[in-house]
C-alpha cells in the first residue's frame, strides 16, 4: 500500500479530488480529508466529534457509506486545532488526543509514508487554510490516483516551503498556538467555497 498525499489551497479543489477518487473506484475508507474549520464549516453539514470517540472511531463513522464527504466532523487534532475532517487519517492524527503516540497530524503522516519534510509543510498548510485529501492505495493504483488529485491542481510542497521560510517558518510546531487567521484570510478562503 502506500499513501498518496495532497493539500489544495481551496476547499472546492480538495473536494472535487476526493468525488473523483471515489469515482475511481477508490473505497471512502481509505480516502480522508482535513481541512481548516474556517474554510468549510459554515458550508458543510458537520457533526461535532469528541476527542475519544475521534480517536476511537472517526475512521469507521466518518466516511463510510454514503461517501467520504457525506460524514464530515468538527474535531480537535494536535497543532492544528479544530478542524473539519473525515476518513482514516483523521482518525489516527486524532488519536493523539486521545492518548496515542502517534505524534499529531505529522507523526500520522510520517507513519503512513509521507517524506517528513513534506509533511510538515503540509501541516502548516491546513493551519493557514488549506484542505489536504490522502489516499491509500495498492502500488499499482498510486500513479493513477497522483494522476486524479494532480487534476485539481495542489500545492508543491517544496514550493509552498520555501515561501513559508521567507517569512522565518523553520517547521511544522504541533505546540505552537492554533493559527487563527484574520477576517480577511477567513473571507480570502471561502471566496473559494463552491456553494
Amino acid at each position: 500500500m502506500k499513501t498518496v498525499c495532497r493539500v489544495y489551497d481551496s476547499y472546492s479543489q480538495a473536494r472535487a479530488a476526493v468525488d473523483a477518487l471515489e469515482s475511481a473506484g477508490i473505497a471512502s475508507a481509505d480516502i480522508s480529508i482535513v481541512a481548516n474549520k474556517y474554510v468549510s464549516a459554515e458550508h458543510a453539514d458537520v457533526d461535532e466529534v469528541s476527542g475519544a470517540a475521534a480517536g476511537a472511531g472517526v475512521g469507521g463513522a466518518l466516511g463510510g457509506g454514503a461517501g467520504l464527504l457525506a460524514g464530515l466532523g468538527l474535531l480537535a487534532i494536535p497543532g492544528l486545532g479544530p478542524v473539519v475532517a473525515a476518513g482514516w487519517l483523521a482518525a489516527t492524527a486524532a488519536g493523539a488526543a486521545a492518548g496515542a503516540a502517534t505524534g499529531g497530524i505529522v507523526g500520522a503522516l510520517v507513519d503512513a509514508g509521507v517524506d517528513r519534510k513534506h509533511a510538515d509543510v503540509y501541516s502548516e498548510s491546513i493551519r493557514r487554510g488549506g484542505t489536504m485529501v490522502t489516499a491509500r492505495v495498492a502500488d499499482a493504483d498510486a500513479g493513477r490516483a497522483e494522476t486524479l488529485m494532480a487534476t485539481y491542481k495542489p500545492i508543491d510542497p517544496v514550493v509552498r516551503g520555501e515561501e513559508y521560510r521567507k517569512t522565518g517558518w523553520q517547521t511544522f510546531d504541533d505546540k505552537a498556538p492554533v493559527y487563527r487567521p484574520n477576517q480577511t484570510e477567513i473571507d480570502r478562503m471561502r471566496a473559494t467555497w463552491p456553494g
